[in-house]
């Protein structure tokens, strides 16, 4: 346990405050409760656009029940190592919560008023976009694109099993799934390849220029 926690620390600990974050909420009177939800820092709109902007990040922390949770740390944990290992602590730290914010926003720009949302999936979506990115980087690699490949299937199904299933925030997973890969191409490096200075540029323009119109249509 304490090796994987060596290697992959910035993974291990996001599941650790996610698992924290749902024991709090579970003693303060549970996870679905929507008093606790919005005590607890999910995401909803009206009291972000009085200022509660840090919303759009903790609610990426948030869990609406065992079952979400579970899903989400599993999750995190196979595809949060994949790509800690190859782009490093800090790139993958800066790419999840890049993700979290850009889900969230695109959700508060395209859910209901009134709706709250909650989970790490945001971010989830946010790792796969930043494998992607690592698949087209590194087309002459087979492995890699395979693996690409075979997360960009996973990508489809999961956006497909949203349009289907109610209740699901399918524009948080879009934005989160374009975060990522915008912030992995402008970090750059990885320990398998660097992204050319060039593609930097424009993925971290890009991610600039639409965080910042979201939150002007925000506002």
């Amino acid at each position: 346990m304490m090796k994987t926690i060596r290697r992959i620390p910035v993974t291990s600990l996001m599941i650790a405050i996610c698992i924290l974050v749902y024991l709090w909420m579970t003693f303060q009177g549970g996870s679905t409760n929507t008093t606790v939800l919005i005590h607890s820092g999910a995401k909803y709109t009206p009291l972000i656009l009085q200022g509660q902007w840090w919303r759009l990040l903790t609610a990426g922390f948030i869990h609406i029940g065992f079952q979400h949770l579970i899903i989400n740390m599993v999750t995190l944990y196979f595809i949060g190592m994949y790509v800690e290992e190859i782009y490093g602590h800090w790139q993958m730290l800066i790419i999840y919560l890049a993700s979290i914010l850009t889900g969230n926003l695109v959700s508060m720009l395209f859910q209901p008023l009134q709706n709250i949302s909650a989970g790490a999936s945001t971010g989830l979506f946010g790792l796969f976009g930043a494998f992607i990115m690592l698949g087209i980087v590194n087309r002459n690699n087979p492995l890699i694109r395979q693996m690409a490949k075979q997360f960009l299937i996973l990508v489809v199904f999961n956006i497909g099993a949203d349009l289907i299933m109610p209740g699901v925030d399918l524009a948080g997973h879009l934005g989160g799934l374009i975060g990522g890969f915008l912030c992995s191409g402008m970090c750059g490096s990885t320990k398998i390849s660097r992204i050319s200075l060039l593609k930097r540029f424009l993925s971290g323009t890009i991610l600039i220029v639409l965080i910042v119109i979201m939150f002007w249509r925000a506002l």
